[in-house]
């Protein structure tokens, strides 16, 4: 990208309870509706001053779950731990309606001269939330067999979004993250390994795929902010390694919450990686000021060159069905970061 530190959003937006209803409901008119809603978030990130947008993942019924109109071979449970709903895999996947996120790529392109993003699971992710000791072992005996089956279908799936014209493919990978807690090392016989085989799975999906940019999302779960879920503390040092080894161009990582780390850890990532800085707070309640932002970009300018930076929220607006976030809040926050990088092109350009 030309310009000096792009603005972008993670993903996903708040959806009011009007796109929750055609989200759920399956009456006539809702496609047009939904066309209609999309036109509406994809509007409010031009007029905040975006440069990169997505159409706010209001198509899907479940971030995980979108993997669900990719493949056959899952089912629709209530998770016995929290009582919301579960999509687990029972069956083999077989490929079904390839082309699901595509077709959110196509619409969007059609609708907006700005760069564009798709956003997908990563298959490490679905493993850890889709796969079930007593439901999945049928199919399949071990969790590792269910990640690799999910790396042909997501492979296939960025294949199609490229050629439906996307700038960007990202892939959310808060599992990988997982692996900066001490507390969950210890959980695992081989950490190293854990982490390894969730980067393979990425490059695997990724590997040789050229036309697009490719990224990561290394979510630090900051929608657990919203959910009141468990956050899981410690810099990204311990995945360094793992990090340096993913086939992608960019990863775009969280460094609103002191518990993250240092950015120093940008020292040691490869000099071609372009960072997405998270130094915008997804906490609802809070509206950080434009110069709070650049004030995050500039220690980030200590350790990376100015073009490797593109400013966006830490995470998405709206992690999981149970959050309720204001979309004029989220507004509001995407304009003080179209302000602060108005700011910092003044100061670096």
């Amino acid at each position: 990208m030309s310009k000096l530190f792009p603005a972008s959003v993670v993903g996903s937006m708040p959806r009011s309870r009007f796109v929750m209803d055609l989200i759920s409901g399956e009456a006539s008119g809702d496609e047009s509706a939904m066309d209609a809603a999309v036109k509406y978030v994809v509007a409010l990130q031009e007029r905040a001053g975006l440069d990169v947008i997505t159409d706010g993942e209001w198509r899907r019924k479940s971030y995980i779950g979108v993997i669900a109109e990719l493949a056959h071979g899952f089912e629709l449970s209530t998770n016995p731990a929290d009582g919301r709903p579960w999509t687990v895999v029972v069956d083999r996947l077989t490929p079904a309606n390839a082309g699901f996120i595509a077709a959110e790529i196509t619409f969007l392109r059609g609708i907006t001269d700005r760069q564009v993003k798709a956003t997908l699971p990563s298959p490490a992710l679905l493993g850890e939330r889709m796969w079930d000791q007593e439901a999945s072992a049928k199919a399949y005996p071990t969790r590792e067999q269910f990640v690799r089956d999910c790396v042909p279908i997501l492979r296939r799936e960025v294949e199609l979004i490229r050629d439906a014209g996307a700038d960007i493919v990202q892939i959310d990978d808060p599992h990988l993250c997982l692996f900066v807690d001490p507390d969950v090392r210890r959980t695992y016989d081989d950490a190293e390994a854990a982490s390894d085989f969730a980067v393979d799975m990425v490059n695997e999906v990724t590997q040789g795929i050229d036309g697009v940019k490719l990224a990561v999302h290394l979510c630090r779960r900051a929608g657990a902010r919203v959910r009141g879920e468990r956050r899981h503390g410690g810099g990204y040092g311990p995945i360094v390694q793992q990090l340096n080894r993913l086939q992608v161009n960019h990863l775009t990582m969280e460094f609103t919450d002191p518990s993250t780390g240092d950015m120093e850890v940008f020292s040691a990532l490869r000099e071609d990686l372009e960072i997405g800085l998270g130094c915008v707070g997804v906490t609802p309640g809070q509206v950080d000021s434009a110069n709070t932002i650049v004030e995050r970009v500039e220690q980030a300018c200590k350790f990376l060159a100015p073009e490797r930076i593109t400013l966006n929220p830490d995470c998405g607006f709206a992690p999981g069905s149970g959050a309720v976030v204001d979309l004029d809040e989220v507004y509001e926050k995407l304009k003080q970061e179209a302000l602060a990088t108005s700011i910092l092109r003044d100061r670096y350009s």
